[in-house]
């Protein structure tokens, strides 16, 4: 990679996420309000929580997101992860949903997550963002 891109890269990582923290706090407070068909559940494990899943519903479109999946380092690779996942989608079915979105990047860092998705049976759809620094 030449140096522009990785500049450029930097620039919109600064921009997308400088504040992630505070983002996170106020995503994390949104969470559950049933009223707005958002949702939370969360994993415990060992007496800790291992993890915590949310997702939303879209009934009229017959569509949820999950919108959110987080596990602790610790309990990774147990199939807590799975469990939050297929819980998340009874969920969703009850409440009307014929089809799951869930996202995630492209890196490395991801590819765990990937490959769960895959082995839930979600199928990966090309996808491209693009962003300029002006």
């Amino acid at each position: 990679m030449n140096r522009a891109y990785l500049r450029r890269r930097g620039a919109v990582f600064a921009v997308q996420h400088s504040n992630w923290r505070d983002d996170y706090r106020k995503q994390v407070a949104e969470l559950h309000a049933p009223a707005h068909r958002t949702y939370v559940a969360v994993a415990e494990a060992e007496g800790t929580i291992a993890g915590h899943v949310a997702w939303s519903v879209a009934p009229a479109r017959k569509k949820g997101e999950i919108t959110i999946l987080a596990l602790s380092n610790r309990h990774r690779r147990h199939h807590v992860g799975a469990t939050l996942c297929e819980h998340a989608c009874e969920q969703m079915r009850a409440l009307g949903a014929e089809v799951v979105e869930i996202g995630t990047v492209g890196d490395q860092f991801h590819a765990p997550a990937r490959a769960l998705y895959e082995a839930l049976g979600c199928t990966p759809l090309p996808l491209t963002v693009c962003f300029r620094q002006l």
